[in-house]
């Protein structure tokens, strides 16, 4: 069983949520889960749970209930008006109406651990960030010194900091947190593969928020280098890589297209290029702009001349990261970073045709597709029905999007959002993030609009489908 980060662990929580597995769901199977295990783990009738005011403390409550007929006391370290979330706060309440023990405690002494026969360890869960202080840091001292049997409840108090719960057993649950050591369990509280599977806000979260004492260009500086026979398209890119967080976008398109792509917008930066098509001359301009920047988006709009590809074959290895669509998907190009085919591409880079992806049938699609990021050693965002997101060895499911988006320019939007994130955080989570943020624009566009959405219409809608 492969273990999971504190951060990512946080995400399936969410994504669990929006899927409508609530939280108060998981904590009664995470409490239950623990309550056997103490079950299992004491040597005698006591039992004390030191618990504090989030969520761990709430699975802490619920094994409370669940030991009901043996002797708990539930020490709560502070005071219970101050438990944090709600299901923690209900699970607090439900003892407190049926006459559990409770201990609100100020003073860690009031606790005579040494009385017990197992202690539960309850404080802290994987949030936990800085040093450990105050009460929490005197009751975390009391167990480490109380000589009794200690159960942790997901990971040992303040694990990670300067301060930790010496425990003899974790509980953990779901999946093993990243880094854990000593005696640990893996309890399942009913997450489903599929939760893990589909794309969600939690998924989102990972990417972050610009920092409020951030300066300009520190969320990202975004290249697009497209527009010749076309202009729609690398203006669309540049305009949702805006919208979607980067500071800075500059547009590289050839002179035929650069005046035309300016005037959509005054938000853009373009830099013209020479002729009306993007060719081996542009290289001197380009090798200027491509270090400036944290990623390159290419493709949108470049039309498929024989001197275009053969420009984007030396283009290609000078940046460090990159979006690769549309009319960069050749065969014969050394692709790297993120790709984003639709099934045709797809099918043009890596000559394999792929299924239709009709009903569930998109799950034919993961293992060629798998495949082909693992040989080639990219991302690839497949767009579809459900997008298929691999980095070849973790695959990706995205259910947001409709029929609507059919429409031109809805990939090339996905491109310049999946290149804003790239600037911040790695490429399989910026793909994944951008494919569930793009849909989710699409769908509050849907609403309004049906099938008489355009393009454009996205642009105005990511700033909200990325609001958590």
């Amino acid at each position: 069983m492969l273990p999971i980060t504190a951060e990512e662990m946080r995400a399936v929580d969410t994504n669990c949520q929006y899927f409508g597995l609530l939280p108060l769901q998981l904590m009664e199977i995470a409490g239950a889960a623990l309550a056997a295990e103490a079950k299992s783990m004491a040597r005698g009738r006591k039992i004390a749970i030191v618990a504090g005011r989030g969520n761990n403390g709430g699975d802490a409550f619920v094994a409370a209930r669940h030991l009901a007929g043996l002797d708990v006391t539930v020490f709560l370290l502070g005071r219970s008006r101050d438990i944090s979330t709600e299901e923690a706060r209900s699970n607090w309440q439900i003892l407190k109406y049926l006459g559990f023990a409770l201990v609100e405690v100020t003073d860690v002494a009031d606790m005579n651990l040494g009385d017990y026969d197992l202690i539960i360890d309850g404080i802290f869960g994987t949030g936990v960030r800085g040093p450990i202080r105050g009460l929490e840091a005197s009751a975390i001292e009391a167990i480490n010194t109380c000589n009794r049997p200690v159960l942790s409840v997901d990971v040992p108090s303040g694990w990670g900091t300067n301060l930790a719960v010496r425990s003899d057993l974790t509980l953990t649950f779901h999946r093993p947190k990243t880094g854990m050591e000593g005696q640990f369990k893996v309890a399942n509280i009913g997450i489903p593969p599929a939760a893990e599977f589909f794309v969600g806000p939690g998924d989102l979260w990972l990417v972050g928020k610009r920092s409020a004492d951030s300066h300009k260009g520190d969320s990202g500086r975004v290249l697009v280098i497209g527009g010749g026979p076309y202009t729609g398209a690398p203006a669309l890119t540049a305009t949702a890589a805006l919208r979607a967080g980067a500071d800075i976008v500059t547009v590289a398109a050839p002179k035929s297209a650069s005046k035309i792509i300016a005037g959509f917008s005054p938000n853009l930066i373009v830099r013209e290029l020479s002729g009306d098509h993007l060719c081996l001359d542009d290289l001197t301009v380009l090798k200027q702009l491509i270090p400036m920047h944290h990623v390159v988006v290419m493709g949108m709009g470049l039309g498929r001349d024989p001197e275009t590809v053969e420009a984007l074959a030396e283009i290609i290895p000078l940046c460090g990261k990159t979006v690769i669509d549309a009319d960069a998907l050749q065969p014969d190009l050394p692709l790297k970073g993120i790709v984003t085919p639709h099934a045709g591409e797809f099918k043009r880079i890596s000559s394999v045709g792929l299924p239709e992806a009709i009903g569930k049938g998109y799950k034919d699609r993961i293992a060629p597709v798998k495949g082909f990021a693992k040989a080639r050693g990219l991302v690839v965002l497949l767009k579809g029905r459900v997008d298929l997101i691999t980095d070849g060895e973790v695959v990706r499911g995205n259910l947001t999007g409709n029929p609507g988006m059919t429409v031109g320019g809805t990939g090339d939007i996905l491109a310049g959002v999946t290149a804003s994130f790239y600037s911040r955080v790695p490429a399989l989570r910026a793909a994944v993030a951008a494919a569930f943020v793009n849909g989710r624009a699409g769908d509050l566009v849907y609403k309004e609009k049906d099938f008489g959405m355009v393009a454009t219409d996205l642009l105005e809608k990511i700033p909200e489908a990325m609001r958590l």
